[in-house]
């Protein structure tokens, strides 16, 4: 990996054509060069329309997808033969995940180009651990189907790990395999402290915002619908604030 310097907190760009300009390099670099890290933005208008509280879209824009109170609306993979084996519990508005068995909650529901958001957090009692945000997900349920993962492993938020050959396109200098490497060093907070991951998949391309921060782009993503997973993987990690705003889709 090539040094990164961390950049300053950029707002919300919904519009993709920019990501590219935002990370002030082409994709499919054939060698990593510092010179070429992103200036920061300071504002940039929204193409999508604008709110208060620095996204795009109003309010009314933004659907719940988990209500903070039980799993509507929500499925889980593998299903439990016994409810109280379910890795998933809700309380206080909190999902939790105990990590066993392995596999991920998903949507009932398929989305194309969205902004996604929500918070996690690791507990610091139990450990840093791992998980992530499964993007796209399309075929039979198995662990892991096709998908685009934004990863949540500690340290590594704004990774994007390609499950199943996802057709897209990384950039070359911080791919290893099927994970693409995130663009600065971590952002994350301290064990126990709320994190926050804004996840924008328009039409082709994907963009990552940890914290703020712009930390991965992928391009040239197959544009399909496909479910939302948060993954079970080993360890224990909790969620609230999930939301979701369409976006308008090449497909439609």
């Amino acid at each position: 990996m090539h040094d990164r310097t961390h950049p300053n907190q950029v707002s919300l760009i919904s519009s993709a054509p920019l990501c590219a300009a935002l990370l002030g390099v082409g994709f499919l670099a054939s060698a990593p060069n510092p010179s070429l890290a992103p200036e920061p933005v300071a504002a940039v208008a929204p193409s999508r329309g604008a709110t208060t509280t620095g996204t795009t879209g109003t309010t009314a824009d933004w659907v719940d997808l988990f209500n903070g109170k039980d799993l509507s609306a929500w499925k889980v993979f593998p299903q439990p033969k016994d409810p109280a084996a379910n890795p998933w519990t809700v309380l206080d508005g909190v999902l939790s995940c105990a990590g066993q068995p392995v596999g991920y909650i998903q949507t009932e529901k398929t989305y194309e180009s969205f902004e996604l958001e929500l918070d996690w957090r690791f507990d610091p009692a139990k450990g840093a651990g791992n998980s992530g945000v499964l993007l796209r997900v399309v075929g039979e349920d198995q662990v892991w189907p096709n998908s685009m993962e934004a990863q949540l492993h500690s340290e590594n938020a704004g990774d994007i790990w390609n499950i199943g050959e996802f057709p897209a396109r990384m950039d070359a200098a911080r791919t290893q395999g099927r994970r693409t490497v995130k663009n600065y060093d971590t952002n994350e907070k301290p064990l126990g402290e709320w994190n926050h991951y804004k996840i924008v998949f328009d039409g082709p391309t994907l963009m990552l915002f940890v914290n703020g921060t712009l930390q991965n782009v992928a391009t040239h993503c197959e544009v399909v619908p496909g479910r939302l997973a948060l993954q079970s993987e080993g360890a224990h990690i909790q969620f609230r604030n999930i939301r979701l705003k369409e976006l308008p889709s090449p497909s439609r």
